[in-house]
């Protein structure tokens, strides 16, 4: 049993840490048993996301976003079928961007890929600290830094959580993301995935479904220190804090 994890243009997408994000997703599927490969695509390579359970996309500048857009437009159909399908994707910050309508700068308007119902505009004032989200697919509070200029709008879909602290897509909307199908689109960086595993297992449950049909649960991890490092940073960011309470396996405020 084995889960293929797409790592798109890590040359120019690679802002913030980013990388993590691909090491959890391995390190949590090793330690249950299940094999994971990753597969990086450089700029100008070419992809066949068949052979992708799991697709990746970093941060990046809005001269790298735009490059990359020219290339994943040329197989824009395949994308947009892939996450039609089902596909698992993490979109973060530059990546969440070029997954929208467009990006419109202080210049010009730089085409997305239209995958997600979503478009950015740019703001002088960049969107810079800490953020805390409750987010329906996790039991904790979502963790994670924001540094974006765009101000994203979002249709059709769900944020992906609701700001508890911080900016998340507009500073004014109150949400932060979107989620649509098996996408999830954000501009938490930080890693977003080793401060939060229940996102991370998230995505791994919805790539194990659609590759091998069923529906997936996976074993839970210790988690300890994840745990105590969420629960500091939403206790000295957020009003409400969050204790794990193993007797109910759940997180409780307190």
């Amino acid at each position: 049993m084995k889960l293929t994890i797409g790592h798109l243009y890590p040359d120019l997408l690679n802002l913030y840490g980013d990388q993590g994000n691909i090491k959890c997703l391995m390190r949590r599927l090793q330690w249950r048993g299940i094999e994971a490969e990753v597969k990086p695509f450089l700029s100008g390579e070419s992809l066949d996301f068949a052979d992708l359970d799991v697709v990746l996309l970093g941060g990046g500048s809005d001269r790298e976003q735009e490059l990359v857009c020219r290339q994943l437009g040329e197989i824009r159909r395949d994308f947009g079928s892939y996450v039609e399908d089902g596909g698992v994707v993490l979109a973060v910050c530059g990546g969440y961007q070029i997954l929208g309508d467009y990006y419109r700068t202080a210049e010009k308007e730089i085409p997305g890929l239209g995958i997600l119902p979503a478009y950015t505009k740019w703001e002088p004032r960049r969107l810079v600290g800490n953020i805390i989200l409750d987010s329906p697919l996790s039991l904790a509070p979502v963790v994670g830094f924001e540094n974006h200029g765009g101000r994203t709008y979002i249709g059709e879909g769900a944020p992906f959580g609701r700001v508890l602290f911080g900016y998340g897509n507009t500073r004014t909307s109150g949400y932060e993301g979107l989620r649509y199908k098996n996408v999830i689109g954000t501009y938490l960086h930080g890693p977003l995935l080793p401060k939060n595993p229940e996102i991370c297992d998230y995505l791994l449950e919805r790539a194990l479904e659609r590759k091998f049909g069923g529906v997936w649960k996976l074993r839970r991890l210790p988690d300890r220190l994840e745990r105590q490092a969420n629960a500091c940073m939403v206790e000295r960011y957020c009003d409400r804090g969050y204790v794990w309470r193993e007797r109910v396996g759940r997180y409780l405020p307190f």
